[in-house]
C-alpha cells in the first residue's frame, strides 16, 4: 500500500512515464499517510485500444487509480489524490489538436483480506 496505476491513451505519444512515476512516488512518500517509502508501488499502462465518447474528435486520457488500505479519512484521501493530480497536470502532454481528460480515483482495499509479504 499504496498501489498507484496510471492508464494513459496511446495517442499521448510523449507521455513521460519514468518522470511521472519518480515524481508521484516522491509526492506520495512526503505524505504523513505513507509510513515507509518502499510501500509505494506505482506503474503506468499505455492503452492501445480505447474510445472516448462518440464524437469523431482527437481525444486522449490519463486516469490514475490510487489503491489504499481502508480506514483513511476523506481529507487524507483528497490530499493523496491531489498529490497525484499535481504531478499529472505538470507532465501530461497537451497536443494542440486534442482534448485530454485527466482523472484521479481513490479506492479502498479491504484490510481484512489484503495479503502483503516482504520476501
Amino acid at each position: 500500500m499504496p498501489h498507484l496505476v496510471i492508464d494513459y491513451s496511446a495517442n499521448l505519444a510523449d507521455f513521460p512515464s519514468a518522470r511521472i512515476l519518480a515524481e508521484v512516488n516522491a509526492a506520495l512518500c512526503s505524505s504523513p499517510e505513507v509510513k515507509e517509502e518502499a510501500d509505494v508501488k506505482s506503474r503506468t499502462n499505455r492503452i492501445e485500444q480505447f474510445e472516448i465518447g462518440t464524437a469523431p474528435a482527437h481525444r486522449g486520457f490519463v486516469h490514475a487509480q490510487l489503491r489504499l488500505l481502508s480506514g483513511r479519512t476523506p481529507e487524507a484521501k483528497k490530499d493523496l489524490a491531489e498529490r497525484v493530480a499535481v504531478v499529472l497536470r505538470k507532465h501530461t502532454p497537451r497536443p494542440a489538436d486534442m482534448m485530454v481528460q485527466l482523472s484521479v480515483e481513490v479506492l479502498d482495499m479491504d484490510r481484512g483480506s489484503y495479503v502483503k509479504e516482504r520476501l
